[in-house]
């Protein structure tokens, strides 16, 4: 069966999360800026919504020179803990749709891949209703939008996605794959850079579909074996990398929007709870237990601050997880008089059970 692979990547994603956190932001230039804290407006663009492009603001310009190209858009810095715990949660959709949990590969922040051909039978019609399914699922949970590519390998997919952002959905089966890459440029394949476009043009090849009738024993000469042969096979489309789960950040989270703003225990502590029960089921789903607990606390005035506790071993027991939520949110509201917005719940430092563990065991 061959392999059918969906990339998902979250439309704007950090200012799309501003946006949806306070609503007076839509419809107006919003940037998300990673500051240096070299002068006032020292640091990068790390993102900007479609409104703040239109004026050439760009991920990776300097600030200084965004705030020039418009002085009236909204500048924010970058708050990196709440939109990972927003990211958790869309992880977890996108997992639940793969094949199994090797077939699930996080590549950043807020863009995956899943391997699919078992969950569809290798039908990429079927691989378009579950792009469907899943930019619903994520519409309905986070209010977020993404933009979804199917194809045959990650390649494909990965340029699909980009093919009719945002909220787009763009399936490219293998018989589509040569039209759909013949008349782009080099620097359009993933993975192409700059410096190899230029290189490429000096050698007269523009086109992909240039570059993939291109004398492989020219590429080589040009740029070595591995990377011509790789751009020789690119070209064509042909990518044999495999979509499997990368190791290291691994970590569990779960966050809500409380009822109403509060900093009332008995009224935040069931949402909690209930956030909990939500990532003790996925620890269990997935064989794992944890070291580091951490509450992730959203203010009424948009400020995200965490309290962080590290166990003596690693444990998947609700219960242990609720009493040092308990306690971290206990102290926070000590230590805090602001209310609370949004609440969440994340572990990390997750470890693989033995297969001789039970369900018994968890409780």
């Amino acid at each position: 069966m061959s392999h059918i692979v969906v990339h998902v990547d979250m439309d704007y994603f950090y200012a799309a999360i501003e946006e949806r956190e306070d609503p007076s932001l839509k419809g107006r230039p919003v940037v998300v800026c990673m500051y240096s804290g070299r002068g006032e407006h020292g640091g990068s663009v790390s993102t900007s919504n479609y409104t703040a492009r239109e004026y050439g603001i760009k991920s990776g310009m300097p600030c200084s020179r965004a705030i020039k190209l418009n002085p009236d858009a909204v500048f924010l810095p970058v708050r990196k803990e709440f939109y990972t715990e927003v990211s958790d949660s869309i992880m977890e959709i996108l997992r639940s749709h793969a094949d199994n949990d090797e077939s699930f590969e996080q590549i950043s922040i807020d863009e995956a891949f899943i391997e699919v051909a078992d969950n569809c039978n290798g039908d990429f019609e079927c691989a378009r209703k579950l792009g469907e399914g899943i930019k619903q699922k994520i519409l309905e949970k986070e209010h977020l939008t993404c933009s979804v590519g199917v194809g045959p390998n990650k390649l494909i997919a990965k340029m699909a996605s980009s093919e009719n952002k945002p909220d787009g959905l763009t399936v490219i089966s293998p018989h589509d794959v040569k039209q759909f890459l013949v008349d782009r440029t080099p620097s359009q394949l993933w993975g192409v850079g700059d410096v190899t476009t230029a290189r490429l043009e000096q050698m007269g090849i523009k086109t992909v579909g240039q570059l993939a009738s291109s004398d492989i024993v020219s590429l080589i000469d040009a740029f070595g074996k591995k990377k011509g042969s790789w751009l020789k096979k690119a070209a064509q489309g042909i990518d044999e990398s495999p979509v499997r789960q990368r190791e290291g950040s691994e970590q569990i989270g779960r966050i809500a929007t409380l009822p109403e703003n509060s900093s009332d225990y008995h009224l935040i502590m069931p949402v909690l709870d209930n956030l909990a029960g939500d990532v003790i089921r996925k620890v269990i789903e997935r064989s794992v237990s944890f070291r580091q607990v951490t509450l992730i606390v959203i203010t009424s005035d948009f400020k995200t601050q965490t309290r962080n506790h590290t166990l003596q071993r690693a444990v998947a027991e609700k219960e242990i997880l609720r009493q040092h939520l308990d306690k971290l949110l206990t102290i926070f509201l000590e230590e805090n008089k602001t209310d609370i917005r949004r609440i969440g719940v994340r572990v990390a430092g997750l470890q693989e059970v033995s297969s001789q563990t039970t369900l018994a065991s968890y409780f």
